[in-house]
């Protein structure tokens, strides 16, 4: 066997192109997706650890009754005020979450993980305090969303009816 023969080298890169190249496509794939999944992952985490963020606030301000869900019918001006950017804050949060998070057509684990916001949507949206306040906190946020939480406390309202 001659190492120069060239009919060695001709079946040598027939081997690669027939077995060698579709396992070099397969891994690559295989691996674009693992990234992707470890991307969506990490995405998923921030926006969790952001919710844990947020509940820290609404520790943080125990007058304003945020996680009783029955909220404050008597509150000073000010307690209105705090309440009103907290709830800001919880709705730029779902914005963010709904536009990272959310897909028409998602697989089992990514459904999964919506499922933890879209619960933690209808906790807030059954709060009176928050569900009436929400024409006014979704002004200029993104229109699939908006209409995405109004469905969700519409849903809500129907059902505590």
């Amino acid at each position: 066997m001659n190492f120069f023969d060239p009919d060695l080298w001709e079946t040598a890169s027939y081997v690669v192109t027939v077995i060698g190249l579709p396992v070099a496509i397969g891994i690559f794939i295989a691996d674009q997706r693992k990234e992707r999944r470890n991307e969506e992952e990490e995405s998923w985490q921030r926006l969790s650890d952001a919710y844990n963020d947020f509940l820290q606030v609404v520790i943080d301000h125990p007058d304003l009754k945020l996680r009783t869900g029955r909220g404050n019918a008597s509150l000073s001006p000010e307690q209105e005020e705090r309440m009103m950017v907290i709830f800001t804050m919880l709705i730029g949060l779902f914005e963010r979450a709904y536009l990272v998070a959310w897909e028409p057509d998602m697989d089992a684990e990514q459904a999964r993980r919506w499922n933890s916001w879209e619960d933690w949507m209808r906790e807030w949206c059954r709060r009176k305090d928050f569900s009436s306040r929400l024409p006014e906190l979704l002004g200029g946020e993104d229109p699939d969303f908006a209409a995405y939480i109004r469905g969700i406390a519409e849903e809500e309202r129907g059902a505590s009816a």
